[in-house]
């Protein structure tokens, strides 16, 4: 096969002989090397398209793993903080147990100092006021599931309450246990009654007459005691009662113990219960070794046996 070229200009024709082998070698090349380009332009042209995207397609993967990662760690604080939730629950069930141990101390109480009904109801909230004060904008606020919140505050205003009913029945048994102290109770000396208070015949003159105290017979010697806390105001003779000492108990009560064979107290002295202020006798006008005993309310002589006979 063969091609004739005929040129426009003055040139003659020229003839391309296909069966030569260098020449279909040439075409061959040109073929191949035109090919080739356009191979490469492609190629390039692909690139500078798919580069941005592959970037971008990274971008969205290392994205893909930040978020993975913030979701785990979410899910750990999540987890933390239902361990502490669980926890609180847990030391709020806890305080509510306390809670119910501090009302039954408090009934106990209540029993055991022998408050009359309705003198202390620990059921009923104690009385409280004052002044609101507002936190001011520097605390910090902080912020409790609200089921959680809402028993948190309602134990803390139980404990408050138990707390001031606690402290008021405390100030009342005190204050029960200082005149229970202060009030005449049980015998000053061992030894049994032989004279009582009101009338009787005289024991030297047998005629009728007043005994304003309680004879109570013991050995001389025997130890005499305050029956009550107070401050010694005599402690000397008096006409017909011998060794005498005299306690003021400074809540209207004073108590004397008479015919003794030694005074142990000394005037100015403060005395507690069951302090021993002198020895059993028969000083005075006296028949035998005893005690006589008197008690005194807001300067008037009243019958003994009721305070010989009581108990703390």
């Amino acid at each position: 096969m063969q091609i004739i070229l005929v040129s426009r200009g003055q040139k003659g024709p020229k003839t391309l002989d296909l069966t030569c082998r260098r020449l279909r070698c040439k075409i061959g090349a040109m073929v191949l090397v035109g090919f080739l380009g356009v191979a490469g332009v492609g190629a390039a042209t692909a690139l500078m398209v798919a580069g941005p995207k592959a970037r971008a397609l990274g971008d969205i993967g290392a994205l893909e793993h930040q978020v993975g990662d913030q979701d785990a760690r979410v899910a750990e604080v999540k987890r933390q903080a239902q361990r502490d939730l669980d926890a609180l629950a847990v030391k709020l069930g806890q305080l509510q147990a306390q809670s119910v141990r501090l009302n039954a101390l408090g009934e106990r109480l209540t029993q055991v100092g022998k408050l009359d009904d309705g003198e202390f109801n620990f059921d009923e909230e104690p009385g409280q006021g004052g002044p609101e004060v507002t936190s001011g904008p520097d605390v910090p606020a902080y912020t409790l599931p609200a089921s959680l919140d809402e028993s948190i505050d309602r134990l803390s205003g139980q404990f408050d309450t138990q707390q001031a009913q606690l402290e008021a029945l405390r100030d009342m048994l005190m204050d029960r246990n200082i005149e229970s102290s202060l009030r005449p109770t049980g015998m000053p000396v061992n030894g049994y009654i032989s004279s009582y208070f009101g009338g009787r015949p005289d024991p030297f003159s047998g005629h009728a007459a007043r005994h304003t105290g309680i004879d109570i017979a013991a050995p001389k010697g025997t130890p005499v005691t305050a029956v009550a806390e107070g401050m010694v105001t005599f402690a000397g003779q008096r006409s017909g009662y011998g060794d005498v000492v005299e306690i003021d108990h400074g809540n209207g009560y004073m108590t004397r113990y008479a015919h003794n064979s030694a005074i142990l107290a000394r005037p100015g002295q403060r005395v507690r219960v069951g302090d021993v202020i002198a020895k059993a006798g028969s000083t005075g006008r006296s028949t035998g070794s005893h005690v006589h005993f008197e008690v005194w309310y807001h300067d008037r002589v009243v019958n003994p046996l009721a305070y010989v006979r009581s108990h703390r």
